[in-house]
């Protein structure tokens, strides 16, 4: 009978293997220090809302508006609806 054999692993396999089994205090972190200074950190930087795709009548001239500063101008709306549900008072319930 055929003895089944097992995949050996793999180099970062056994890396892992090894550190699990060490100590923290063992691990030397000095390639990457504890960063303690969080006062230059920016809030929500890579935070990206969900969209969700809709068809919106608008007036004619509102539209124009958005468009005539050029590319972008579905965002810019986006924007202004935002900032006006932001400062809408029954919303900071």
């Amino acid at each position: 009978m055929k003895k089944i054999s097992e995949k050996p692993a793999s180099k970062l396999e056994k890396e892992l293997v090894a550190l699990e089994a060490m100590r923290d205090e063992d691990i030397d972190l000095s390639d990457a220090p504890e960063e303690t200074d969080w006062s230059a950190a920016e809030r929500g930087k890579f935070y990206r809302p969900v969209k969700e795709q809709v068809t919106l009548r608008l007036d004619a001239d509102v539209l124009h508006w958005f468009k005539q500063s050029g590319k972008g101008y579905q965002t810019r709306i986006n924007a202004a609806l935002r900032r006006f549900v932001e400062a809408d008072d029954r919303n900071a319930r």
